[in-house]
C-alpha cells in the first residue's frame, strides 16, 4: 500500500509540473486567438511578451544582455524645443558636424545629376551651384538637396513669378552657394570689403557665402529649427543676389522680413525664414537706414 501511495504522489507531482510548464504557452495561445477574433495585431505582440518575459528564475546575464536603443544619448533639442519632419534630417546633420576654424579654401561641387533637381519657378532662369569646402564633414550633395528644396518652396523667391532656379554642376551659372569654414568666409567676404568676424554670412559678387558656424549652430535670435534657419540664410543671401536690400521690423508681433538682419535682434518682430507668407504676400518692412 505504501508503495502504491508513493507512486501516486509521484504521478501527481509530474502532472502538476507539466501543467506549470504548459501554462505560458496556453496563455499565449488564448491571447492570440482573442486577438485574431478581434482583428487586432497587438494581441499577438502581447502573446509574444507573455512567452518571452523572463521568469524570476532567469539569470541576470540573460535578462540584461545589451542596452536598448533608448539607452543611448539623444541629440540636443532645437532652440524651439520641437522639430518638424521636413527639417529632422537637417537638424541631425547640423548637430553632428564639427566646425574647424578654417579650411583649405578649395571646394567640392554638388552633382546636379545625383540630386535630381527639377527647375523651380517661372520667369528669369538663374542657374546655381552648391559647393562645400573640402575638409568639412558635410556632403555637398546633401547640402544641395536642402538648398534646392528651399529655393523651390512656394514661400520662397519663386512666389513672385519672376524667378526660376536650376541647380547645375558645370557650365554657365549665375551664382554659387558656398558653405565654408569661418576663416574662409572671412577671406571671401573680406575680398569685397565685408567684415564677417568668423561669425556671419555674406553675399560676395555672385557668391552666396554661408558660414559653417551659422549652418551648424543657427542663431540665438531665431527660435525655429535649424532647418528653418538654413532657409533664412539662403533666402536672405539669395535675396541680395536678386537685388534686395536690408529691411527692418514693420511692427511688434509681425513677421520679420527675410531681408532683415535677424541675427542682430528682432526688434519686436517674430523670427521668419521666408520672403513670402502662405498666401503669397511679400513680408516687407521699412528700409534699414
Amino acid at each position: 500500500m505504501s508503495r502504491n501511495r508513493a507512486a501516486g504522489r509521484r504521478r501527481r507531482k509530474s502532472t502538476t509540473a507539466l501543467r506549470v510548464l504548459a501554462a505560458p504557452a496556453l496563455l499565449a495561445a488564448v491571447i492570440c486567438a482573442a486577438a485574431l477574433a478581434m482583428g487586432q495585431e497587438d494581441g499577438a505582440e502581447v502573446a509574444k511578451q507573455a512567452v518571452a518575459t523572463p521568469s524570476a528564475s532567469t539569470s541576470p546575464a540573460a535578462a540584461s544582455a545589451s542596452p536598448s536603443a533608448s539607452a543611448s544619448p539623444s541629440a540636443s533639442p532645437s532652440e524651439s524645443g520641437s522639430e518638424s519632419a521636413a527639417s529632422a534630417s537637417a537638424t541631425a546633420t547640423a548637430l553632428t558636424v564639427p566646425v574647424p576654424s578654417t579650411g583649405p579654401g578649395t571646394f567640392r561641387t554638388a552633382s546636379a545629376a545625383a540630386v535630381h533637381a527639377a527647375t523651380a519657378g517661372k520667369g528669369t532662369l538663374l542657374r546655381y551651384k552648391v559647393q562645400v569646402e573640402r575638409g568639412i564633414a558635410l556632403d555637398a550633395d546633401d547640402a544641395a538637396e536642402e538648398v534646392v528644396a528651399i529655393l523651390a518652396d512656394k514661400r520662397g523667391w519663386i512666389a513672385n513669378g519672376k524667378n526660376r532656379f536650376k541647380l547645375v554642376s558645370s557650365g554657365k551659372f549665375d551664382f554659387v552657394v558656398k558653405i565654408a569654414t569661418p576663416g574662409t568666409v572671412d577671406k571671401l567676404c573680406g575680398a569685397v570689403g565685408l567684415k564677417t568676424y568668423g561669425k556671419v554670412n555674406c553675399r560676395a559678387g555672385n557668391s552666396v557665402v554661408v558660414n559653417l558656424r551659422r549652418w551648424v549652430d543657427g542663431s540665438p535670435e531665431f527660435d525655429g529649427t535649424i532647418g528653418d534657419y538654413h532657409a533664412l540664410i539662403i533666402n536672405h543671401e539669395v535675396g541680395h543676389r536678386l537685388g534686395h536690400g536690408h529691411l527692418t521690423c514693420a511692427g511688434k508681433g509681425k513677421l520679420a522680413p527675410v531681408m532683415m538682419q535677424q541675427i542682430k535682434g528682432l526688434k519686436g518682430c517674430k523670427a521668419n525664414a521666408w520672403p513670402y507668407d502662405e498666401d503669397g504676400d511679400y513680408i516687407s518692412g521699412p528700409s534699414e537706414s
